[in-house]
């Protein structure tokens, strides 16, 4: 299936009726080095739960911006805990304090947002693929996101040719709010993306 656009194209056809966890078994069969991405936004234990239930070795990888809000530090402790993830943390190499120094959170306007962006976001979640070197990427995307996310289906790859697999992506956020409370999982809303000004604003890593 890799960098292979056709037979992509037959298996979003295929698979789109699939329950989420038919998704991710399926592609469990397949892969030889899977990872998980999370920033523990809204309803991220959605997805951690449904592959860590699959595969509980699975590489989990949090790219940490160092400006998420007191509410989501303790989100995420709490679903590391619950869900016993394989977290593989990456930070930028300079420190938020030191950032906030010397550049701090331009404005989405200002030509210093994208070194802030390379800084903060892309940087660490380049050292994190260049390490772990998957081959399968699961990552919560879902259709209405964005109009970058409205085309690209359940499977999609990434820039650097990685299968990118989003289990939920016709997932309403009500059925996810359904899902989370069977399973008796968490959720939290107070997030803060520094890159972005709009929730429907790409951030960098998916476009």
């Amino acid at each position: 299936m890799r960098e292979n656009q056709e037979v992509l194209n037959k298996y979003n056809e295929e698979f789109k009726d699939k329950h989420p966890s038919e998704i991710v078994s399926w592609v469990l069969t397949l892969a030889k080095n899977p990872v998980i991405t999370t920033n523990f936004r809204p309803y991220e234990a959605a997805i951690l739960n449904l592959v860590a239930s699959e595969d509980k070795n699975i590489k989990t990888i949090w790219c940490d911006t160092g400006y998420n809000t007191p509410n989501t530090y303790k989100h995420a402790e709490e679903i590391i805990g619950k869900l016993d993830l394989n977290i593989q943390l990456y930070v930028p190499k300079q420190t938020a304090a030191h950032r906030d120094v010397v550049l701090g959170i331009p404005d989405v306007n200002d030509p210093k947002h994208a070194i802030f962006t390379e800084q903060v976001k892309l940087e660490p979640f380049k050292r994190a693929m260049s390490e772990h070197q998957p081959d399968v990427w699961f990552t919560n995307l879902r259709k209405g996101q964005t109009a970058f996310r409205d085309n690209i289906g359940i499977f999609s790859f990434s820039k650097d040719g990685i299968l990118k697999v989003s289990p939920f992506y016709f997932w309403s956020d009500e059925t996810l709010d359904s899902y989370l409370e069977e399973n008796n999982l968490p959720n939290e809303f107070k997030y803060f993306d520094p890159t972005k000004v709009l929730e429907n604003r790409e951030c960098g890593l998916h476009n």
